[in-house]
């Protein structure tokens, strides 16, 4: 069961950035064609903070699951070793920054703030939490910490 869950972890990764990157596309066409904002804008900035919960979801469920947490809390020398600090605490804390600010770039929608700021808070805070995310993944070429691309891959 881990191992499934693993391995959607893995896939729900392409959809939040596929969806963040949508998102972010759509805040700066917006943004620089000062244009009203509609459902159709909405539309990619809400499946991108639905994917990055779900993702949080997952994601938190295998970190108690493998035992993450009790790294941290067993006072071992986690810090000292690359790999386990990467997980118990990079990223982790990375994530949840990034969807915390997806959270917050996304609560301007609801606010009756003038249509260019929409876009702008938008883009910023997206922008800024998808290079978050793109830092904290484990992506094949980061040494000690690397996972495959896509599930059943070698590193």
């Amino acid at each position: 069961m881990e191992t499934g869950i693993l391995h959607l972890h893995n896939l729900l990764r392409w959809l939040v950035l596929i969806c963040g990157i949508w998102a972010i596309i759509k805040a700066y066409s917006g943004m620089k064609g000062h244009r009203a904002f509609t459902a159709s804008d909405k539309r990619p900035a809400l499946l991108f903070l639905i994917f990055c919960d779900i993702q949080l979801l997952v994601g938190l469920f295998l970190y108690f699951k493998k035992g993450w947490a009790n790294v941290l809390s067993s006072g071992g020398n986690v810090m000292s070793n690359a790999a386990q600090r990467f997980f118990a605490v990079e990223h982790l804390l990375g994530m949840v920054v990034a969807i915390v600010l997806v959270h917050i770039g996304y609560s301007v929608i609801k606010k009756i703030v003038s249509d260019e700021r929409k876009f702008k808070n938008l883009f910023w805070f997206f922008t800024i939490a998808l290079l978050i995310m793109l830092l904290t993944i484990p992506w094949p070429f980061r040494d000690m910490v690397a996972r495959p691309l896509f599930p059943g891959m070698s590193v």
